[in-house]
């Protein structure tokens, strides 16, 4: 498995914070939470019921490839637009180094509404599936491209164990190939590759019909109107991540009103 570009600076990046979180006190630290994580909302059952589109509304103040989005960002605010609005489910992305995020928006964001939330993040190791846990994710990104096939199995497992969902993330047909091997029942297909941090729904219309049956299935970035998620329903996506075109939108609430509803 070849890394490169962004994603595989991003990644070292996040070695470096598996190392911190590996110390004694980092192992204390994580411990403490969990024992006082609230319990867990269910993610999946969320995105596979109810009327209209299912959507998981994210937030994030900034992204590599268009900087700040949001200068005043309020994770708890959004929270409650997003709920308002009609969302299924919050993603937040708690990256610092590349996104401007942290574990205390998402904890801010799941305190102020009452829908389960994602942590989107580059999780590759289980400390940082306990991390999750601990701050109140109810759900944790695992990226396919990012980890062996084995140690994508285990942080599913460890994922499992904690009574989250693990969203997988698939880029391409060997990414969703060996997601499918680990035993995900939630599939994102990411428009975006994480190389050149461009987008495209082709990218989703081509693996809809690769998706093994039962997989709730979502489509995740590139997505900019309520065409889109017509088109990728029809193509069998059960629901949909969308971020910048939230972020940027003036009523983002009267924004998932339209495309939700």
């Amino acid at each position: 498995m070849i890394v490169s570009g962004i994603l595989a600076e991003i990644l070292q990046s996040k070695r470096r914070e598996i190392e911190a979180l590996s110390t004694p006190e980092g192992r204390r630290r994580i411990d403490a939470q969990l024992r006082e994580a609230p319990a867990p909302r269910d993610f999946r059952a969320a995105l596979g019921r109810g009327p209209g589109f299912r959507i998981i509304a994210e937030m994030k103040k900034a992204s590599p490839s268009r900087g700040v989005l949001l200068q005043q960002f309020d994770p708890g605010r959004l929270a409650r637009e997003y709920e308002s609005g009609g969302a299924a489910a919050l993603s937040v992305l708690t990256d610092a180094a590349y996104f401007q995020g942290c574990l205390a928006d998402l904890a801010q964001a799941r305190d102020a509404a009452s829908l389960p939330v994602l942590r989107k993040d580059f999780v590759l190791d289980e400390s940082q599936v306990e991390e999750s846990r601990g701050w109140g994710a109810d759900a944790v990104l695992l990226i396919a491209a990012a980890l062996e096939t084995p140690a994508l199995g285990r942080l599913m497992q460890r994922v499992t164990s904690l009574g989250m969902n693990a969203l997988v993330e698939v880029h391409d047909e060997q990414d969703l190939s060996r997601a499918l091997d680990a035993g995900a029942s939630v599939v994102g297909v990411n428009n975006r590759n994480l190389g050149t941090f461009q987008a495209s729904l082709k990218v989703s219309l081509e693996l809809a019909g690769k998706i093994t049956p039962g997989i709730l299935r979502v489509s995740e970035s590139g997505l900019s109107s309520r065409a889109d998620l017509e088109l990728l329903s029809g193509a069998g996506y059960d629901a949909f991540l969308i971020g910048e075109s939230l972020m940027s939108a003036e009523d983002r609430t009267a924004r998932l009103r339209e495309w939700a509803g």
